[in-house]
């Protein structure tokens, strides 16, 4: 191994031990927060046979062993509680953007930033024994990641969140879902964790479909430059994803009048769009405290259990 090559991959090990430290113990606020109750098994598995007792339902005699001990017997069943998380991570060259600064004086990016939330929901799941996998997409599926247990396995998927290497740059949030839908048999819990600024084709569909096999979740990252235009006069901007550039007077009231709606309206339409699904959905600006926000959602989830 080149000593360069040697040189990244300590450098990754260490952003990789960061990230479980500072999300791990996150974790157990957003797991007593509520995490548990608001994603229960959908199923119902064989636990035992018991003696039949005044008040049982008779449909669930057992009549095999009825026969056998003539006496009635009932067939107890319990809750699944294991369940399977899945997290779509958008990694469309539109994240790699961040202006707000952390707590270690750097921009946070918004991929960064989903990292982080991805652990932390990975942390969640694993400490509720539930599997976990990955999608990492742009406008097709990058990385895929089956689910399972372990901390070996979370710290798998944490270090290719924090070092991606996407082959295309675009988002094609439609591709994805029907990805998960086709690959995707178990009813899951699916976390869609994008910017939502350029979802490709129409996700309509796609989305429906995939919430009616799943229970889906999306959570919407932005950065605050990204509401509104700033004052910097005429200034040349390229689309992250496309790569075309035009100028733009941002100088024009007009002009971050109507960007700023339009951001507005594009955000209000795509809260719409997962909400007319059946699915929930929130939004984290990169300077807010994302460990309330889910907790927040889980609270709500947890009542309406």
């Amino acid at each position: 191994m080149s000593e360069p090559t040697q040189d990244r991959t300590a450098e990754l090990l260490k952003k990789v031990r960061k990230i479980e430290i500072k999300t791990r113990g996150l974790s157990n606020q957003v797991f007593s927060g509520g995490y548990h109750s608001a994603f229960k098994g959908r199923g119902m598995s064989f636990s035992e046979v018991r003696a039949y007792q005044y008040g049982d339902d008779v449909r669930n005699i057992d009549w095999n062993v009825t026969a056998r001990t003539d006496a009635p017997h009932i067939k107890v069943f319990e809750e699944e509680r294991e369940i399977t998380v899945m997290l779509l991570v958008d990694i469309s060259r539109s994240t790699d953007f961040g202006t707000q600064l952390n707590a270690d004086g750097v921009a946070q990016m918004k991929k960064d930033l989903m990292a982080e939330i991805s652990a932390v929901l990975s942390f969640s799941a694993i400490s509720n024994n539930d599997k976990v996998g990955v999608m990492m997409f742009t406008d097709q599926v990058e990385t895929f990641i089956p689910p399972k247990k372990g901390k070996n396995h979370i710290l798998r998927i944490i270090r290719e969140l924090i070092d991606p290497k996407p082959e295309h740059n675009g988002t094609d949030l439609a591709d994805v879902l029907r990805h998960l839908t086709n690959m995707l048999k178990k009813r899951s819990v699916v976390f869609v964790l994008s910017d939502f600024m350029n979802t490709g084709p129409d996700y309509k569909d796609a989305l429906s479909i995939a919430r009616g096999k799943h229970d889906v979740v999306g959570v919407h990252i932005y950065d605050d430059r990204e509401q509104e235009l700033p004052n910097m006069g005429l200034a040349r901007v390229e689309d992250a994803e496309s790569g075309q550039t035009a100028w733009v007077d941002t100088a024009s009231a007009p002009t971050r009048e109507a960007y700023a709606k339009w951001y507005k309206d594009h955000l209000a339409q795509t809260r719409q769009t997962f909400l007319r699904s059946g699915a929930d959905f929130l939004s984290i600006n990169t300077r807010d405290s994302y460990v309330q926000k889910l907790m927040n959602l889980f609270s709500q989830r947890g009542t309406r259990q």
